[in-house]
């Protein structure tokens, strides 16, 4: 029989689902979160099966168990990503010819409420104006803008320094 291609019917895979699915979503929460995803999964990968099994029970744990550890290592690395773009102590560096301490600044701006951080970080370091902020976050650009003055103002008073300085050169 080349090329016949046998796939489960939508009968037993109901049946499966009915009979296995609550059990297969607790096994799953063993590993990780995302439980009723994975069983998901699993029951999609059996009815893609160009052969179903042999027992597709056993088969259906075994994916599982696999999807689960990979949601969970996937859930994990990305964890460890948003922990390290999440740390401040690098938003500034270190120069010795500034006037403003780095990790002050930076705890400072963390201070912030989401908003006025969000759009300080948005204009100064990403070059945003306040048209594309606006955009971003839903708001006016007037919004933005009073919000990113607010920022400003909230940062100085925290850090206790003033505006720019301002520069008067007299010939």
């Amino acid at each position: 029989m080349t090329g016949v291609i046998i796939t489960m019917g939508p009968d037993p895979l109901g049946r499966l689902m009915d009979e296995h699915a609550a059990a297969l979503v607790l096994f799953a929460r063993q590993w990780c979160a995302a439980a009723e995803d994975v069983v998901q999964e699993a029951f999609i990968k059996l009815a893609a099966q160009r052969k179903p099994p042999d027992n597709p029970v056993g088969w259906l744990y075994r994916v599982v168990r696999n999807g689960s550890l990979s949601a969970n290592r996937s859930a994990r690395r990305r964890q460890r990503h948003e922990a390290v773009a999440a740390r401040t102590e690098d938003w500034f560096t270190a120069n010795v010819d500034a006037d403003l301490d780095g990790a002050d600044a930076a705890a400072a701006l963390q201070a912030l409420p989401l908003e006025q951080r969000e759009i300080i970080v948005a204009h100064l370091w990403g070059g945003l104006t306040f048209d594309e902020i606006a955009e971003l976050t839903g708001t006016s650009s007037s919004t933005a803008h009073r919000w990113y003055l607010a920022g400003l103002t909230a940062l100085r008073e925290r850090l206790g320094v003033s505006c720019l300085k301002q520069r008067t050169t007299r010939k």
